[in-house]
């Protein structure tokens, strides 16, 4: 966080000065990542866990393969994958996976995408979480229940749609709908002038081929009555803005969304009321009502 708090402080500084030619500094606002430290609890919840490695390719910012690690509760026939999301890591679903671990013949999968958590790299970015979720899916097979949050939700919609395979559940906890625009905000935020926010934008698409635009969940979402979609999510989240959910939920009237008064946007993970509904509905797909 000390990092990203400096990064801040110096694009603000070059920006009130109206200075050009720092889009190096905003690649860096927009794609580091922080890494918080793990709590107590957290860490007992790792230490109850099978750690694993995976390797994955960074073709854009790293240019080498990168490690990232991930973690396996349970040895059930069932598998449940969470996705994690900007900012985050694995064992911040530690609510989470202590329920679901409670489910009977279940294998739970978390994991820290690489330049988050205790994973290798400076930089992220979405296609490295993307990656990082298909190297399990296809390490250890297709996901019965998969959850997302944030980022980590859009990752997930852009990994079963590359991979064709249909979970019996589908989660998303307040995801990310639009991600152009998410990266405008933190410009904003940190003071950074239109022309310096086009540069931005204009060397995005010439690094990855898309426009910041293409990476929304509108058009990236071709499903109609499968997955089974869960969405949880509040009115009043900051990041993952309302009137963008509203516009997708829409448009794909299949999806069982539900409200959660007051839970934000990464208060929504540790929820009572939310984790508790989680479960009836992982339950449910599961097959196991009266465990």
């Amino acid at each position: 966080m000390k990092k990203l708090k400096q990064i801040i402080a110096q694009t603000k500084e070059i920006a009130a000065a109206n200075q050009t030619g720092f889009n190096d500094l905003v690649w860096q606002l927009i794609c580091y990542s922080p890494k918080m430290q793990v709590r107590l609890q957290q860490e007992q919840l790792l230490n109850e866990a099978e750690h694993f490695s995976l390797k994955v390719n960074d073709d854009y910012f790293a240019k080498k393969e990168l490690t990232f690690n991930g973690f396996k509760w349970g040895t059930g026939k069932r598998k449940i994958l969470i996705t994690h999301g900007w900012g985050s890591k694995a064992a911040d679903f530690g609510d989470i996976i202590t329920a679901l671990r409670e489910i009977e013949d279940v294998e739970v999968f978390a994991f820290d995408a690489p330049g988050n958590g205790s994973s290798e790299a400076d930089l992220s970015n979405l296609l490295l979480f993307i990656l990082a979720a298909e190297a399990i899916i296809k390490t250890y097979g297709k996901p019965d229940v998969l959850i997302g949050h944030s980022l980590g939700a859009m990752a997930n919609v852009m990994a079963i749609k590359e991979m064709e395979i249909t979970p019996s559940l589908l989660v998303s906890l307040a995801p990310l709908v639009r991600l152009k625009e998410n990266f405008e905000a933190s410009m904003n935020a940190a003071g950074v002038q239109q022309p310096a926010q086009d540069e931005f934008l204009e060397s995005f698409e010439q690094l990855f081929g898309y426009p910041a635009s293409y990476f929304n969940l509108n058009g990236q979402y071709l499903f109609d009555a499968e997955p089974n979609h869960w969405l949880a999510y509040d009115h009043a989240d900051l990041v993952a803005l309302y009137p963008y959910l509203h516009e997708f939920l829409n448009a794909h009237p299949s999806i069982n969304a539900k409200h959660y008064e007051g839970t934000g946007h990464e208060r929504i993970l540790k929820s009572q009321e939310m984790i508790g509904d989680l479960v009836k509905k992982v339950t449910i797909a599961l097959g196991k009502e009266g465990f």
